[in-house]
């Protein structure tokens, strides 16, 4: 039985890569998501972390084929909607208005010849198009202060701004529609610490003060026990332990959990050897690459 606080639920969901040999990729995941919730997503480049991320939103490519599952979204309207049964344009519609994402990559999410101002209002113009273009351009500064950007860029270029600017940028794009979840690919990846953490603190403010939830994708599990209240750990294709942070930090039930929790060498003490016992990639680690859809294409943006 669905409880009412959740949001997202993915029941036996699989993926194949039609390739010679066909890749698993994802294999038979099960999952809910809460409302208000960040859940983390972890585990090594190759185990099907952003193939099931971008599964759930249908924006996979062939050969990526979803071959089991259901996904289905409880909408606060007490509608409950089963994504895989949308067609193409109720699709477009349902994403960045209930569900949107963060790529991997601001720099090559953004468009480099357009003011981020014009690409903010673009998803006003593409889901909300009788708003006023002033209402489109004082909602589009008003995200931008919201991110701690500033309006004040609204016509800046994005190689303009920094590496982190950007980011917040794309992270304003996602919110525009107030969407009830927010998928975010590794979004702090080439940040340097300090700007890797106000970002990091700064969604979980954004989260608190307006309610949705976060899906937050990376292979840093130590990050993950900072901010998420429960993480999902994967291994080829599978979730192997989902619990909350404080549990898995405290008393991780699986190897491979153990495995990535000692994976990073300590500031003090013998560093030892990088990864303790783990294991190489499978083929499955193509998948990841091939799971990434272009950024800049309409679909994925619109």
């Amino acid at each position: 039985m669905i409880s009412d606080d959740t949001l997202l639920t993915v029941s036996d969901f699989s993926v194949v890569y039609d390739v010679d040999p066909p890749v698993e990729a994802v294999s038979g995941v099960s999952l809910e998501l809460r409302r208000g919730e960040i859940l983390g997503l972890a585990g090594e480049s190759g185990c099907g972390k952003t193939t099931l991320a971008y599964g759930i939103q249908r924006l996979l490519k062939p050969p990526a084929v979803i071959t089991s599952g259901h996904t289905v979204f409880h909408d606060a309207s007490g509608e409950d909607i089963d994504i895989n049964a949308l067609d193409a344009a109720q699709m477009r519609a349902f994403r960045w208005d209930k569900v949107s994402m963060v790529f991997q990559g601001a720099m090559n999410s953004l468009n480099p010849v357009a003011p981020i101002g014009r690409q903010l209002e673009d998803v006003f113009t593409t889901h909300r198009p009788s708003m006023p273009k002033g209402e489109r351009r004082e909602n589009a500064g008003r995200l931008l202060d919201t991110v701690g950007v500033g309006r004040d860029r609204l016509r800046s270029y994005p190689h303009e701004l920094s590496g982190g600017m950007r980011q917040r940028v794309m992270i304003a794009m996602a919110m525009a529609l107030r969407p009830q979840l927010m998928i975010m690919d590794e979004p702090t990846t080439a940040l340097d610490v300090l700007v890797q953490r106000e970002i990091l603190l700064q969604i979980s403010e954004l989260r608190e003060q307006l309610g949705f939830s976060v899906i937050f994708i990376t292979h840093d599990l130590p990050l993950l026990l900072e901010i998420s209240d429960r993480i999902a750990v994967m291994k080829d294709g599978r979730i192997v332990e989902l619990d909350t942070a404080e549990r898995i930090y405290h008393g991780a039930q699986h190897a491979y959990t153990r495995t990535l929790l000692e994976s990073f060498p300590s500031l003090t003490g013998d560093r030892g050897d990088f990864v303790r016992g783990a294991e190489p990639a499978t083929a499955g680690s193509a998948s990841e690459q091939t799971a990434r859809p272009d950024a800049s294409s309409t679909e994925a943006n619109a």
